[in-house]
């Protein structure tokens, strides 16, 4: 009976230091795009982007706009790996698509334009868990910053269910 009491005891103690330490005012709780969203979203983007037609570099990155995925298609031209790397950048930094960048008036968006890894190119787009940032993503090498943010979009829209959206 002793034993069955520490043991309820003990389980007690652990459940509710656990549910301390996720409520204490000191940590963050942060989600973030996972590694194998990253992948389903990069390689249903190049899919598409393959299936139109366009050699392409596509970038994902996560939570901390660290890259979690890098896809270089066979034959893309070289510049467009640190393209897709500055539009992703650029809207996971802004929240908003790539090209709305272009769209801010002057002179605030010369000095945003001095920031490193900033664009003003169509192609990247912000990916959202409901209203929360949890990644990016950005592709270059189709013919037209459009025909990229389209791919970018075609690999949102395969991970919304598992974002929860």
């Amino acid at each position: 009976m002793k034993k069955r009491t520490l043991v309820t005891l003990t389980a007690a103690l652990l459940g509710s230091t656990c549910a301390m330490a996720q409520t204490s005012p000191g940590l963050l709780s942060e989600r973030s795009i996972s590694a194998s969203a990253a992948m389903e979203l990069a390689n249903t983007s190049l899919e598409r982007c393959r299936a139109d037609g366009y050699k392409v570099s596509i970038t994902v990155l996560n939570r901390h706009a660290r890259t979690a995925v890098v896809i270089s298609d066979d034959g893309v031209n070289p510049h467009t790996l640190e393209n897709s790397l500055r539009k992703a950048y650029t809207a996971f930094t802004t929240r908003s698509p790539s090209a709305d960048m272009g769209k801010r008036p002057q002179p605030g968006l010369d000095g945003f334009m001095q920031l490193e890894k900033i664009t003003t190119i169509e192609g990247g787009l912000p990916i959202f868990a409901g209203k929360e940032l949890v990644g990016a993503v950005g592709i270059s090498g189709a013919p037209g910053g459009e025909k990229d943010a389209a791919c970018a979009q075609a690999g949102i829209d395969k991970i919304a269910r598992l974002l929860g959206n």
